[in-house]
């Protein structure tokens, strides 16, 4: 097994809805920070790649067929290259929307680091501060204009390099349709009666 589907967007862009989703149509198991979270074997490998380190993203990925979310993210172009047949989604909403959301979740748990009741949380949680609000954002991921013009920069940066047969940028509020035809599936499972996620 292979990734096929690796998910370019930020955190708190529909990410979990977009893992339920790829789940749902047989794209699974789908990677997410939740797996890292529950599955503590996984974590060295993300420290590892957090601290520049060469990474076996086969090793990693062992048993998925698709990604979103931190940490992988952060990691789209290294994904693209190391897996040139995976198709790529970028899930995109509304900057401040998707500020509001990352400043009452993410930060939140950023700035409990050291806190937590168990030492893999804590160690997760400084590898979530070094891959995302350092590296991603500069150390000023609390500064809302500067994360929302990272939050563009990096839309911008995936569409440019990312071929458009290989791209789908998608807003979850655009439902099944464009999700289901980017992969290949010509109509809705039975079970997908609704438009929306």
């Amino acid at each position: 097994m292979t990734l096929q589907i690796i998910g370019a967007g930020f955190g708190r862009t529909g990410t979990n809805s977009l893992k339920l989703a790829l789940e749902h149509l047989g794209f699974g198991p789908c990677h997410h920070m939740f797996e890292v979270r529950d599955n503590p074997a996984q974590l060295p490998g993300w420290q590892a790649a957090a601290r520049g380190e060469a990474v076996d993203w086969d090793r990693i990925f062992e048993g998925y067929r698709s990604q979103t979310d931190w940490p992988g993210a952060r990691y789209w172009r290294e994904l693209a290259r190391h897996f040139p047949k995976a198709k790529v989604i970028l899930t995109v909403r509304d900057p401040d929307a998707w500020y509001d959301s990352a400043e009452a979740t993410i930060l939140q748990l950023l700035a409990s680091r050291g806190k937590l009741p168990t030492p893999h949380l804590n160690a997760l949680v400084e590898m979530g501060q070094e891959t995302v609000a350092e590296q991603v954002f500069g150390g000023r991921m609390t500064d809302r204009a500067h994360a929302k013009v990272v939050f563009h920069d990096h839309i911008a940066a995936v569409q440019a390099e990312i071929p458009k047969d290989r791209l789908l940028t998608f807003d979850l509020g655009e439902g099944w349709e464009p999700l289901c035809g980017f992969l290949g599936l010509e109509r809705f499972p039975v079970s997908l009666n609704s438009r929306n996620f």
